[in-house]
């Protein structure tokens, strides 16, 4: 991990001065995606265990790195990450003089694998078919935060509240849920969920 360049290296150092072959990733010149740059579907990844084993703290670093707004917040950041603020980059070069430069934004959009942007948007929300299971990973300064999802013909309108001590709870439209899962209805109605979480420690 470099703070300082904002970026998230898969390796370090480069394949460029070994004698044994790892294959294809040697292909990228030192620096470049795999081979000792950002590789961001790799980025991500290491935000979502950091989510997953619910330490906030270090999952919101990771991911404040990641995500393209924060390369471009001045003009000079701007020119140094060079492409669309917007779109997540497929990778981060990490090697002078581009170090910083985002590249391959708009790589896989199509593909059923799993592209970087698609992992992105599934590291902080996950759905299953008929049901929605909640577990927020928030930074410990944030009180909330609302959403909406929709399921079908219906809207489900979220509301997150962080809360201090172990104290949580979730309700739909006004019942309480024994867990932190929901059933989703495809009813063509809205509903309210509320869901008390508790505040992270870390």
């Amino acid at each position: 991990m470099r703070p300082e360049a904002g970026l998230i290296q898969l390796l370090d150092p480069p394949f460029d001065r070994t004698a044994k072959d790892p294959g294809y990733i040697r292909g990228y010149v030192p620096g470049v995606r795999e081979n000792g740059g950002q590789y961001t579907h790799a980025a991500v990844w290491a935000a979502m265990a950091f989510a997953h084993r619910g330490d906030a703290s270090r999952a919101w670093e990771l991911a404040r790195m990641i995500n393209p707004v924060n390369h471009a917040l001045d003009a000079s950041a701007a020119a140094i990450y060079k492409v669309e603020p917007y779109v997540l980059a497929a990778d981060v070069y990490a090697v002078a003089p581009h170090v910083g430069r985002g590249g391959w934004t708009y790589s896989t959009p199509a593909r059923p694998d799993g592209c970087t942007g698609c992992w992105w948007n599934r590291c902080w929300a996950c759905a299953a078919s008929a049901s929605l299971a909640l577990k927020p990973c928030l930074p410990a300064d944030w009180p909330g935060y609302g959403m909406q999802y929709r399921f079908g013909d219906s809207v489900y309108r979220i509301t997150v509240e962080q809360v201090d001590g172990m104290a949580g709870g979730l309700s739909v439209d006004g019942q309480a849920q024994p867990g932190f899962e929901l059933a989703l209805v495809d009813d063509g109605a809205i509903h309210q969920v509320h869901l008390r979480w508790p505040r992270s420690a870390t």
